[in-house]
């Protein structure tokens, strides 16, 4: 579909923008007395399907009106490929730890990847790796193996996790488009940075973050995990030479604030695209934007619903794509 095409689907989002939560709406609902008053205001808003529903069933009917509007728009949801692998990847965790463990405590199996999920739990109950698409294949293998043996989850996790950002980053550096390299790139350096702080706040051995880090071209992973395997301060020392320095003050004061400086980030860049006529960046915003909403609204209801204070609800909040 070459730009001119796209003309139409544009139009459409541009009138699904005007419905978006901006700042304004934000404050409203941070303004509520109540997670219940929340969820009112939110169903007022248009939000839901019409019924009483909890946190979670409202977000995932906002997540599947988003996917719906864009497969009315585009014929080829392919395109949309590098937002979706990391919902492979959590199917693909869920899955092995489904099998492996016999359990109901594997987490929840996640919609709109590019792998049906009953197709990824078939594979991993018959070992038919190859069914998979081949990038997933020895992840799977190695990460069924590595819990089944050794019943260490967290090994599982690394594996899977870092193969999902090998997935991402390598659709994002194939595009042509600035924003999916842009989106693939922030992802997998803010996934390292955060898989790195963790490593050292455990003291895991360096071939362990070696292990768990994915390359990237804004981070030199090798030096990263040598920092990570002597300690924050090194990472600190380390990011204050790349891109990442203006984001040290908020790793510093904590994990969900720099998660929060990333997102903002991310939304930054993508917010002169709500200005362009045509291509497909402006599509690819929309998602990136409601994607963003959604999380800022699961933030501000289980903020309410746990009587978190306002401040701490604050800290975490996004900013907004209108």
């Amino acid at each position: 579909m070459s730009d001119t095409l796209y003309t139409y689907a544009v139009a459409r989002i541009r009138s699904k923008e005007m419905s978006l939560l901006n700042a304004a709406a934000i404050e409203q609902l941070m303004s509520a007395k109540s997670y219940t008053e929340c969820i009112r205001f939110l169903q007022d808003r248009g939000w839901g399907d019409g019924n009483t529903q909890t946190a979670e069933q409202l977000l995932a009917t906002e997540r599947e009106k988003t996917w719906a509007l864009i497969g009315e728009l585009v014929e080829d949801l392919s395109v949309f490929d590098v937002f979706l692998y990391a919902n492979d990847y959590h199917n693909l965790k869920a899955a092995i730890k489904l099998v492996c463990t016999e359990s109901e405590d594997f987490g929840l199996f996640l919609s709109h990847g590019t792998v049906d999920r009953d197709d990824i739990i078939r594979a991993v109950r018959e070992k038919d790796w190859n069914s998979l698409p081949e990038p997933m294949r020895q992840p799977a293998q190695d990460a069924y193996e590595a819990l089944l043996q050794t019943h260490d989850g967290q090994l599982c996790d690394i594996i899977i996790d870092r193969a999902a950002l090998d997935a991402i980053y390598q659709a994002g550096a194939g595009s042509e488009n600035d924003l999916f390299r842009m989106y693939a790139e922030l992802t997998v350096a803010s996934a390292d940075i955060k898989t790195a702080i963790r490593c050292a706040n455990t003291g895991k051995s360096l071939e362990f973050i070696r292990r768990a880090l994915a390359p990237c071209s804004s981070l030199d992973v090798e030096k990263l995990a040598r920092a990570a395997a002597e300690g924050r301060e090194s990472i600190s020392d380390y990011l204050a030479t790349t891109d990442y320095a203006a984001a040290m003050e908020a790793l510093n004061r904590s994990p969900s604030a720099f998660e929060r400086w990333c997102d903002n980030l991310i939304i930054e860049y993508i917010r002169p695209q709500q200005f362009q006529a045509f291509g497909i960046g402006p599509l690819a915003s929309y998602i990136l934007g409601r994607e963003n909403e959604i999380k800022t609204v699961r933030i501000i209801l289980s903020g309410k619903l746990n009587d978190l204070p306002e401040q701490a609800i604050r800290e975490r909040v996004r900013e907004m794509y209108v």
